[in-house]
């Protein structure tokens, strides 16, 4: 018998804009969608560089996961999107404050540069969390 699968959705993170769940768990396991910088009240991208881009992709995915009763602690692997590589840097100086702090081990990542991100944002975050 197989597991069955359950939507996490929140109105604390930005909502689906077509046809995907927010994040789907199945088991221990909870697998979220992108994330790019929407400010979940507005819907509009957050005003900034990637720092500040990088923080609300964060804080929505925080949202997302305490909908499935988890935390940033609980994530076991990440896949970032950037549009630039040039903006590497100052996206990991935010990604360690949420993802890395001290204590914690940190997730499995990969980190690839896309030619575009939806809304043209500079950075897109998804993630895997282990109940």
């Amino acid at each position: 018998m197989s597991e069955k699968k359950i939507r996490v959705s929140t109105e604390d993170a930005p909502a689906a804009i077509g046809p995907y769940s927010q994040a789907v768990r199945v088991g221990e396991m909870l697998y979220c969608s992108g994330q790019v910088a929407l400010d979940p009240t507005t819907g509009q991208l957050v005003s900034g560089g990637v720092a500040e881009q990088t923080v609300r992709v964060l804080e929505n995915i925080k949202a997302v996961l305490a909908g499935a009763g988890l935390e940033l602690a609980d994530v076991v692997k990440t896949t970032v999107f950037l549009k630039s590589m040039g903006d590497f840097a100052a996206m990991n100086a935010v990604y360690e404050r949420y993802l890395a702090p001290q204590g914690v081990v940190p997730p499995a990542r990969s980190t690839v540069a896309v030619a575009a991100l939806p809304k043209d944002a500079l950075v897109e975050i998804e993630v895997v969390a282990k109940a």
